[in-house]
């Protein structure tokens, strides 16, 4: 309850100095295009949910990841919407870690946990032979004649 007054208060405070910055106007087109910025990205979350499933099935997220990616991408579209300076860096930072899963993380393969290679499976020790069955001289002899 202390921390929500407390984050209340400084949003209040920041919201003011920039407000005071970059004047009123500015401050009511900020508002006015975070809010349409994270209206945008909520109405498109299906489908960033959607592709955080198929990264996962593909084998680059494993589901830490996915948890990680679609919270941060819904939680970040949320914050853009609430009008405030703090909500917004706080949801655009969001967004940025949601990026950064995308682009850079990748599972580290481990002894336990291997990340699926599609072109790695089965025993690499095994060669692939093919047997070609070769007629007798004898059913030869007969079908040549």
């Amino acid at each position: 309850m202390i921390f929500v007054l407390l984050f209340f208060f400084a949003e209040l405070f920041v919201s003011l100095k920039v407000g005071i910055a970059i004047g009123f106007g500015w401050s009511v087109v900020w508002i006015l295009s975070t809010m349409a910025i994270g209206g945008i990205l909520l109405r498109l979350s299906p489908y960033a949910l959607w592709n955080n499933f198929q990264t996962f099935n593909f084998g680059r997220f494993d589901v830490r990841n996915v948890h990680n990616a679609s919270m941060a991408y819904l939680m970040g579209a949320i914050l853009l919407i609430i009008p405030g300076v703090l909500t917004d860096l706080i949801g655009a930072g969001l967004l940025l870690y949601t990026l950064y899963l995308h682009l850079f993380a990748r599972i580290r393969p481990t002894p336990h946990n291997k990340a699926y290679d599609p072109f790695s499976e089965g025993d690499n020790n095994v060669i692939d032979v093919e047997i070609i069955d070769e007629l007798d001289r004898g059913d030869s002899d007969r079908r040549s004649s």
